[in-house]
């Protein structure tokens, strides 16, 4: 019967758009819409439902189906009041209040963090975090100083650019990188930590070839020819190197003044309150 109510009050609302008129607590008025036990919708409360350049047949479905969710979801509310105990209330209201709360303290602390962290990080900060919790920076995957080539079979001067990959040589290297539009994928400098997921994912070498730490591979299949040259290794559970991990070293340090400021907030809130007898134990 309730349910009936709630359809055939819709229906008048958009076959009649004959609106009842209430008077708000605040002396103003507003056209109701929809009305299910004593919680009334208003038609100001429509205003965001419909985007703009939508048609009449379209906007009307919108709106239908808006006044048909909000009424389920009073209707349910109701019955859900109605069948939970007190306890079950009262509970639900703590954790509002504590959840309401917290988002306000939270939002609290953040415009303090942003109005007050100093967020420069000298290197010499960076470095001296690093030395103490050296500990902390186990690696969880295997890293590799590597340089890599790869280029189709038919490429011509193959034998020349196998000599410029094998050379030590900076000249010999700039004369590789000028010729890098004719290779399918590359990497030249090996003085980066680069993981060897990634790298397995371009060349069909080993792991454990990679992992070998060799001077040069080669290796030729029916999409070209690969070139490798593996300057330095790291394994599981080694010391992560400060230039792999220097975002994650910053983090942590900008944590660690998160904190530091927000104790440093709250002593001086206490030291406040206390000062102006905002703040008593007894």
């Amino acid at each position: 019967m309730r349910k009936f109510t709630v359809l055939f009050l819709i229906f008048c609302v958009f076959a009649s758009c004959e609106y009842l008129q209430v008077e708000e607590k605040e002396n103003t008025t507003s056209e109701i819409v929809a009305i299910v036990n004593t919680e009334k919708l208003f038609r100001e409360d429509l205003v965001n439902v419909v985007p703009n350049n939508t048609s009449k047949e379209d906007s009307i479905v919108l709106v239908k189906g808006f006044i048909n969710d909000w009424a389920v979801k009073q209707l349910l509310l109701s019955n859900a009041e109605s069948n939970s105990s007190l306890e079950e209330v009262t509970e639900i209201n703590s954790l509002v209040k504590d959840y309401k709360e917290s988002l306000l303290i939270n939002s609290y602390k953040e415009r303090l963090i942003n109005q007050q962290l100093d967020t420069v990080i000298s290197e010499s900060e960076i470095e001296n975090f690093y030395a103490d919790n050296k500990e902390n920076f186990k690696l969880n995957e295997e890293l590799l100083k590597i340089k890599y080539l790869h280029f189709d079979n038919n490429i011509i001067n193959k034998k020349e650019f196998i000599k410029l990959f094998q050379s030590d040589k900076i000249e010999d290297l700039e004369a590789l990188e000028k010729q890098q539009l004719s290779f399918k994928y590359y990497q030249f400098n090996d003085s980066i930590w680069t993981q060897l997921d990634k790298v397995l994912l371009k060349l069909p070498f080993s792991k454990e070839n990679l992992l070998n730490k060799t001077k040069f591979l080669q290796k030729q299949d029916s999409l070209g020819l690969y070139l490798v040259a593996v300057n330095d290794v790291l394994v599981r559970n080694d010391t992560a190197p400060l230039s792999y991990i220097e975002p994650t070293v910053k983090q942590m340090i900008l944590h660690r003044r998160k904190i530091e400021l927000i104790r440093d907030i709250e002593k001086i809130l206490v030291k406040d309150a206390t000062k102006n007898n905002n703040f008593k134990i007894y």
